[in-house]
């Protein structure tokens, strides 16, 4: 008895050693968004991003697709910035609801990391992403603190997946609605 008390203790030490010794890796934020249309893409610092939003500069990247897409600056930072208040407790509930589960499973499809080779992967992404955007919004959302609290340094934005959704609504508005509202007012009842 007392050779396998002894056994765990070195073990035990062995693992903080082996900790202070090879800390873990700290799990950094998106730090690139490579939006894929069709079979071209392009690569978006979220950093150059964020300065968008913030003060209008965009870099050659950004201007060459915002070219593309002939939407307008002040639109796109409108989207950018438009934040959804949402306190914690609801967002967890949320994620882990089954109209939840729904809305995520969608979204894996258009935002995801890299390499993911399955939904699962996907789907936890994005509720680590919703969870952590929020604590760094003090309680609200925006598309940039959603990107700032990925998982992963580089996140693929599928815009033909994206477009196969906004056909079925009117406006980004529409969409932004039925991603928030709708859920939510199901969860708050609850």
């Amino acid at each position: 008895m007392n050779i396998i008390k002894s056994s765990y203790i070195k073990i035990i030490i062995l693992i903080f050693i082996g900790l202070s010794i090879f800390p873990p890796s700290k799990v950094k934020s998106a730090e690139e968004i490579k939006i894929i249309y069709g079979i071209f893409s392009r690569t978006i610092n979220v950093q150059e991003l964020k300065g968008f939003a913030l003060y209008g500069d965009a870099d050659r990247n950004l201007k060459r697709l915002l070219k593309l897409t002939n939407a307008k600056n002040d639109d796109i930072k409108e989207i950018l910035e438009k934040e959804f208040q949402i306190p914690l407790s609801i967002a967890s509930k949320l994620m882990y609801s089954e109209i939840g589960n729904v809305i995520l499973t969608r979204l894996s499809k258009i935002i995801h990391p890299p390499k993911a080779r399955d939904e699962k992967t996907s789907v936890l992404a994005l509720r680590s992403s919703v969870i952590k955007g929020i604590d760094i919004g003090e309680g609200k959302i925006n598309t940039l603190t959603f990107f700032e609290g990925y998982p992963t340094k580089k996140v693929i934005l599928n815009v033909n997946a994206l477009s196969k959704i906004m056909n079925k609504v009117e406006s980004i508005a529409e969409l932004l609605e039925f991603f928030t509202n709708s859920p939510l007012n199901k969860i708050k009842t609850n």
